[in-house]
């Protein structure tokens, strides 16, 4: 811990009032622990101390147990219980290398979380995708998106955040992935649902049409006398649902719209003006 440390005021280095909450404080210290990174100024020969000394204030101050005992002059910003001031320090007593190292050694810091936005359109999120992204720290990561990923969703990547320091854990890297509209295709849930046209002919006849899937083009079959809102159900040709074991997707639901032909049809007017005639 840097010279000086146990003088210190730990809420002044985590850059909170005395009064701030816990999560104002833990707020406060991801934020400072970002920005104040070694990775990120590798040519900073005090940046590693500063980090230290952060990340040794926070554990002191985000237990409550020892933040109490800090608020109460019990500890000190080290950490350590206040002795007498005739009192010696323990590690005064301590001879050999042995001693010297244990009171030199560095705390255990975890690394810190980063949160990253991965953007993507629709069909790389429906049918999953692989980006590479660049890192805080300059490092590339491979990032695998899954198939059936819904904008909002988060990927963590285990260990690949800010490195920790002495037995500390790497922090994660949160990846929030923001899924682009498409231009046909929208989404209630893991159901997708498109508007598709349908001629009178095929309407009236029943037929074939071809239907746009987020897997390519399927025929579908059109029942007789379907009517403009008529919903077809595609089983399964919905999103992928990667946190079911056995892959169920949702479904792609078909909503009719019949359209007329842009060329006047002669024999349809006329039918149709026969048809009102009788009525």
């Amino acid at each position: 811990m840097a010279a000086g440390q146990k003088n210190k005021d730990l809420y002044r280095v985590l850059g909170v009032a005395s009064d701030a909450s816990a999560e104002e404080i833990k707020k406060s210290y991801r934020r400072k622990a970002r920005e104040m990174h070694p990775d990120l100024d590798p040519g900073n020969p005090w940046a590693e101390d500063a980090f230290k000394e952060l990340s040794a204030a926070y554990q002191i101050v985000s237990d409550p147990v020892r933040r109490a005992q800090y608020d109460r002059g019990e500890l000190n910003a080290e950490g350590r219980k206040r002795r007498p001031a005739n009192e010696p320090h323990p590690g005064a007593k301590k001879r050999g290398f042995e001693g010297f190292f244990r009171d030199r050694s560095g705390p255990n810091i975890d690394g810190v979380d980063v949160n990253y936005t991965l953007n993507i359109n629709f069909l790389e999120a429906a049918r999953g995708t692989e980006r590479d992204m660049k890192t805080t720290n300059g490092s590339t990561l491979k990032v695998t998106v899954p198939a059936g990923m819904l904008s909002g969703q988060v990927l963590r990547l285990k260990g690949q955040g800010m490195r920790g320091f002495g037995e500390g854990r790497n922090g994660d890297a949160l990846i929030e992935v923001d899924v682009a509209p498409h231009a046909i295709f929208h989404c209630e849930g893991r159901d997708i649902h498109t508007d598709v046209p349908v001629s009178l002919e095929d309407a009236v006849l029943g037929g074939k049409i071809q239907v746009e899937t987020i897997d390519g083009m399927v025929n579908v079959k059109v029942p007789e006398n379907a009517n403009t809102g008529t919903r077809l159900r595609l089983k399964g040709r919905g999103l992928a649902d990667g946190k079911r074991k056995d892959g169920e997707c949702g479904n792609h639901y078909v909503t009719l719209v019949i359209t007329l032909p842009k060329e006047p049809d002669v024999g349809l007017k006329e039918f149709i003006r026969k048809r009102a005639e009788e009525d």
